[in-house]
């Protein structure tokens, strides 16, 4: 790989601008990519929304740009339909106060011609679109798999061959055209309105990709490699895939909110691939009986559990609760053997060896973290592309196990013994995993696939001129 200053014009080097979606899954990639350009020499410039802000603090040599405006999530209790309002709310709110902010930047001396590109999320196309008319190159981050990204693509075939809106009785049947998902897998809504608006964001985000110069991906050619190739075939533009980012970049944390270290030392003092992690990611939610069942299988599982509780995690707590109630007894059985955060290291929780197994809603970054740290998974997706990514879990790369249906305390405590034991499914399960923890390395190592993708980025970057 190239070294730091590869990027630079004379005493000047050439700046990356960046404009993540104000999500924690969708931060965190960005955040990571900027590490991994910043190393390579390029300056970094992040514009950001009000909502989720990041801490410029932990990033000193980053210019920071705040663009006013943004809303709000609604208070919707279909956290899908809430979060399909808030991107376009997001795109619509910010667009002029960007535009004035990035010809501000553009109009000073040299700026110009230092800076060589935007890199926004993919989600962002109305930004994507105003820094273009100011004649600024554009790149996309997609922050999800490129099986995800695919399926994206496919969204009008998907509607007009009848897998969506999916149907009850149709939610086993495979779709011949995309496998392995089932209908099932594909995001659902509960009402018209709703897929009306899932249609839109989804076409804005192919939008986005196509009429940049550029696809970037956080993932890797051996995890991925047919999808990665249909990607290639049928885009237009260059597709990147340069992850595993979080093993890549050197970027300081992101985190919205505060990690307890603490749980580090716990875990220290547990034995080998002992512990479940249970963590459900920053969006995902659940209600007040599957947490309480959610508690009990956890309890009578037997195992040290390393759980985070994050605030509103339960649909329909107050906003000020810190932390959701446990149910009566539950500290009392697991005293000693568990402990419960509100937040967690969570990279470098799932690479302590103490660490055997990992209770996930099945969000891109947990999932690839997981994938990277050779830990067998657990999954319970919630919405989105959770659905898709425990598919290829469990059914493609065969490195975990899924809790389809109701919570019943039985089934999961059943779920959890065959995952965590010492038994033929879990010996496979943790034989499987090592192999992807291996091919990840392998990727990010000296002539790795991803290694190499990242010098054609540079290159690329390089290339592109305003």
């Amino acid at each position: 790989m190239g070294t730091v200053g590869d990027t630079a014009t004379g005493d000047r080097c050439r700046r990356v601008l960046f404009f993540p979606l104000p999500y924690q899954g969708h931060i965190n990639p960005m955040f990571q990519l900027a590490g991994l350009l910043h190393a390579r020499g390029f300056a970094v410039t992040v514009f950001h929304a009000q909502f989720n802000a990041p801490d410029a603090s932990r990033h000193p040599a980053y210019d920071f740009v705040p663009v006013p405006g943004d809303s709000m999530p609604g208070d919707s209790p279909d956290v899908v339909q809430a979060t399909l309002e808030h991107i376009l709310a997001v795109n619509r709110a910010c667009e002029a106060p960007f535009r004035e902010r990035l010809a501000a930047l553009l109009e000073q001396q040299r700026a110009r011609e230092d800076v060589a590109c935007l890199v926004a999320d993919a989600h962002l196309l109305t930004l994507l679109d105003v820094a273009r008319g100011l004649r600024v190159p554009t790149l996309a981050l997609r922050t999800g798999s490129a099986a995800c990204f695919r399926w994206f693509t496919a969204f009008p075939m998907l509607c007009d061959k009848g897998y969506l809106p999916a149907q009850e009785s149709q939610l086993d049947t495979p779709v011949i055209e995309l496998p392995p998902y089932g209908v099932g897998d594909l995001p659902s809504t509960s009402s018209a309105a709703a897929h009306a608006q899932l249609r839109e964001v989804i076409s804005r985000a192919v939008a986005a990709v196509t009429t940049s110069s550029g696809l970037i991906l956080n993932t890797f050619d051996a995890l991925e490699t047919d999808e990665l190739a249909s990607l290639r075939r049928d885009l237009a533009v260059p597709v990147f895939d340069v992850g595993p980012l979080h093993k890549l970049s050197p970027a300081a944390s992101s985190s919205l909110l505060r990690q307890d270290r603490g749980c580090l030392d716990w875990l220290d003092a547990q034995a080998p691939a002992s512990v479940l992690y249970v963590s459900f990611g920053s969006l995902a939610s659940m209600s007040a009986s599957d947490l309480k069942e959610t508690a009990w299988s956890i309890a009578n599982s037997g195992h040290p559990f390393l759980w985070v509780l994050r605030p509103g995690l339960v649909r329909g707590a107050p906003p000020s609760q810190q932390q959701p109630p446990l149910p009566d007894g539950f500290h009392a059985t697991t005293h000693g053997r568990g402990m419960v955060v509100r937040w967690a290291p969570q990279e470098e929780v799932l690479a302590h060896p103490a660490v055997g197994g990992f209770w996930t809603h099945c969000g891109w970054n947990s999932t690839l973290e997981s994938v990277c740290a050779g830990v067998p998974m657990l999954c319970r997706p919630c919405f989105g592309d959770q659905k898709g990514n425990a598919r290829y879990v469990y059914h493609a790369w065969r490195i975990g196990l899924t809790l389809d249906g109701e919570l019943e305390r039985g089934k999961v405590e059943a779920a959890i013994s065959a995952l965590m034991g010492a038994g033929e499914t879990g010996a496979e399960l943790r034989r499987r995993a090592l192999e992807f923890k291996s091919s990840a390395a392998e990727s990010i190592g000296e002539a790795g696939s991803s290694c190499l993708n990242v010098d054609k980025l540079v290159n690329h970057i390089q290339s592109l001129q305003l």
